[in-house]
């Protein structure tokens, strides 16, 4: 769909993990859709390449480099963006191991980055629309391990429907205040993270994926970009607490 049809002008909007994967393809997207883009990752080197690919393409990037479970420096980075409009918490981090050999330190890693680290975007991100008047759009991103699971999964799946329910808690809290609150729950996508788990994780490889999936391919990052731009719009006003599915339709939840 033509991004024009969800023009963001004037708006500002902050992206996690920023620095590569869906994170850099939502921040392109929502730049080109015409948003002031605050860019955020730990990789300091893929925020310069995301940047440069906004700029390039018109628009206009402002970076970041902070680790979103460092809850100080994220609303330092929050409070810079003056009025905040969007929010597309999309950073995220994948480990491999089964429930009996799951260690304490993989679990806490896990929920730090992809659950704490979403949980303190969405509280920056909504202290800062409710303080300004700005009924804003926040976008979470689950995964599609929220419906199918599967071995080896277990902490990133708990963290990912964690982040489902922190969604759908915070759109019944905000709503009254205009913010919309929703989540992406992606299907296998081909990014810099799934590449190097392919080999860890055999029982989802983008190979047993493919065979899993109706449309018989895997995911690219712009798929999902397209998701958060929607999401991030007037064009989805009405719809608040949702998790929308873009993964092929390799799940299909009643």
């Amino acid at each position: 769909m033509p991004v024009d049809a969800y023009d963001l002008t004037g708006r500002t909007a902050f992206v996690t993990g920023a620095a590569s994967g869906i994170g850099r393809a939502s921040a392109v997207l929502l730049a080109r859709a015409g948003a002031t883009v605050h860019c955020a990752d730990r990789d300091a080197q893929g925020l310069d390449e995301t940047a440069t690919a906004i700029k390039d393409d018109g628009g206009t990037a402002h970076l970041h480099p902070l680790d979103v479970t460092d809850r100080a420096r994220l609303k330092e980075a929050v409070e810079a963006c003056g009025r905040l409009d969007i929010m597309a918490a999309v950073a995220g981090i994948m480990h491999t191991s089964t429930v009996l050999e799951t260690r304490d330190e993989d679990l806490d890693r896990v929920l730090n980055v992809n659950f704490k680290g979403v949980l303190y975007a969405c509280q920056e991100a909504a202290g800062s629309m409710i303080a300004n008047g700005v009924p804003g759009s926040i976008v979470t991103m689950a995964s599609g391990a929220i419906d199918t699971g599967g071995p080896g999964l277990l902490c990133y799946s708990a963290a990912k429907a964690a982040v489902v329910q922190l969604t759908k808690t915070l759109a019944t809290e905000t709503g009254p205040r205009g913010i919309r609150v929703n989540a992406v729950a992606p299907g296998w996508i081909r990014t810099p993270m799934t590449d190097r788990h392919d080999a860890a994780a055999q029982a989802h490889s983008e190979a047993a994926m493919i065979r899993r999936t109706p449309l018989g391919r895997v995911g690219e990052p712009g798929d999902i970009a397209h998701a958060v731009l929607y999401l991030a719009s007037d064009a989805s006003a009405f719809t608040t607490g949702q998790i929308l599915r873009p993964n092929g339709g390799v799940a299909m939840p009643w």
